[in-house]
């Protein structure tokens, strides 16, 4: 093609063209054809993966050397079954584990606690004591299997567990490696499993990342979480943005604590959603991933490439998933696995087919472990480093991404910063003013969605494979709970909880000290308690 017809064809609108405008769920127009004319200016043609500023990918060869890990979301009931559950992942090829927690445990209430009655083991698995944790990791080789847990509002106890049953264990704890989602900022958007203040649930987030960068310095304190707002409503401009001013928002209290950028930036973690357009998606993270980079080596001028990396776990996110026609969503995942795969994520997790209406099944979740081995040893999606660089439409959407994530982070500046915008509301509010729009969109066909408002059929209602709540989870655990507390030394129970509440009061790391009460076996329930005595609890706004 001619250089005068290039031209003549680049900054035409669809109009022009007479063919339909389409945009992206992010607001911006998809042009009818993309030239390189349209990244004449983009330096990607100079940049190699594994080099600053990343765009393409964080290391050199990215999957040629090992592919991402694979990190199933699981765990239910109680946890002997937790156990179970993980090690039929790990016997079928998982090669990390990503851990779900029962919503007591979330909020901080013991199972015998009236508050827990029916929910005790019910969405993840219930943990009142270290001796739940030793029983849930038993046999599970920590040194070769690295472990997430998904628990924010009482994150500092259960990572306090997790160190405490490793070094009971054997292990060598300045050599432990695994992530603590720990992002509470996104708790406040977008799930809800808050307990303390604003101000107060952030420095918790910092007293964990001061403490790992000191003595568990392989392991990942805190993974930021656009996911969760994604999933919220949020669109995939928002969701970058928003999670890269939490980011910030915890690297400040840290830098504060007087340490080093280097000595913790590369240990930030991410946990990113996918769904909806394959090219909007992958150029959300390589754009995302430009950009974080340069907020960490020119904001807080990080000497090391590592401090700049975006690590991230990516996967298929529920909310694109359906309950209409649920064997469409197999189809789904296989798209947001092989998206996942194009961005460059470090681990993939994916949501399983029946993930819309119930906690997923032995079979569901081995579809889609085999989904991601397919993927790997038959695609050929590992062979090559980010596949779509150069792409003249990639490329353009991936500047545009960056440009549009950084405005909207301003926007957050202007509501006086990322913690006073959850305080007071305003990011809740603009996150629930897109999931309004985005449902409006499906209810009336202007997003279309496969089986709900296309290509729809009139079917007989069909069994589903429900999994089963056994109210006998509560009493077992109880009962497990009682002997525990007729077990324990209750005077050293009563000095460790009045060491962490001491320490609430003066403002100290309270890791330390939550170390050592659990230890002695103090619940979460107990700890928590005490520390609302200090902190308070959070009063959510209200609108009118």
């Amino acid at each position: 093609m001619s250089d005068t017809k290039t031209n003549s064809i680049k900054g035409k609108t669809a109009k022009e063209l007479n063919v339909k405008p389409i945009f992206l769920e992010s607001g911006l127009e998809v042009n009818p054809i993309y030239t390189a004319a349209e990244i004449k200016d983009s330096g990607i043609k100079y940049e190699m993966p594994g080099e600053y500023p990343f765009t393409r990918g964080i290391h050199p060869a990215m999957y040629r050397n090992q592919p991402f890990t694979i990190r199933q979301y699981a765990g239910f009931a109680s946890p002997e079954e937790t156990n179970e559950r993980f090690q039929f992942l790990i016997k079928n090829g998982q090669s990390g584990l990503n851990v779900a927690f029962d919503l007591p445990t979330q909020c901080g209430l013991d199972s015998d606690d009236p508050k827990a009655f029916g929910e005790v083991g019910r969405v993840g698995m219930s943990i009142d004591t270290l001796a739940d944790f030793e029983i849930a990791f038993e046999n599970i080789d920590l040194d070769k299997i690295t472990v997430s847990l998904t628990i924010n509002g009482t994150a500092i106890i259960l990572i306090a567990m997790y160190i405490a049953m490793a070094e009971k264990a054997g292990y060598d704890i300045s050599k432990l490696r695994g992530t603590a989602q720990n992002d509470i900022l996104k708790e406040f958007i977008g799930r809800g499993t808050w307990i303390f203040p604003v101000d107060k649930s952030v420095k918790l987030v910092v007293d964990t990342i001061e403490y790992c960068a000191q003595h568990v310095p392989k392991y990942s304190p805190v993974s930021v979480c656009g996911y969760h707002i994604r999933e919220s409503g949020a669109n995939p401009i928002q969701e970058m943005a928003y999670a890269f001013c939490i980011a910030k928002a915890y690297t400040d209290g840290a830098l504060e604590r007087g340490i080093s950028i280097d000595d913790f930036a590369s240990r930030l973690s991410f946990n990113f959603d996918i769904y909806g357009n394959l090219f909007e998606q992958v150029a959300k993270f390589r754009g995302g991933r430009r950009l974080w980079a340069k907020i960490i080596r020119e904001e807080y001028h990080a000497k090391k490439d590592s401090s700049c990396w975006l690590r991230m776990i990516a996967g298929g996110g529920g909310g694109g998933l359906t309950k209409e026609q649920p064997e469409n969503n197999i189809v789904r995942s296989a798209y947001y696995a092989l998206i996942s795969a194009l961005s460059g994520t470090q681990t993939m997790a994916l949501c399983s087919y029946d993930e819309a209406y119930t906690i997923p099944t032995e079979h569901s979740a081995e579809i889609s472990l085999r989904t991601m081995q397919i993927m790997i040893h038959e695609m050929g999606i590992c062979d090559t480093v980010d596949p779509l660089g150069g792409s003249y439409y990639v490329e353009s959407l991936t500047d545009k991404f960056e440009e549009e994530i950084k405005k909207e982070m301003k926007t957050v500046e202007k509501w006086d910063g990322i913690i006073n915008a959850v305080a007071t509301g305003k990011i809740q509010e603009s996150v629930s003013k897109q999931a309004y729009v985005r449902e409006m969109g499906v209810q009336t066909g202007k997003i279309p969605k496969v089986g709900v408002n296309i290509f729809t059929r009139e079917e007989e209602a069909k069994d589903v494979e429900f999994h089963p709540y056994d109210p006998k989870t509560a009493d077992t655990q109880i009962e497990k709970l009682n002997k525990i507390k007729a077990a324990r030394n209750d005077a050293k129970v009563m000095d460790c909880l009045g060491a962490v509440k001491q320490d609430a009061l003066n403002n100290k790391n309270l890791m330390p000290s939550i170390i050592t009460a659990v230890k002695e076996y103090c619940t979460v329930g107990e700890i928590v308690t005490v520390m609302k005595e200090v902190y308070g609890e959070f009063k959510e706004p209200i609108f009118f």
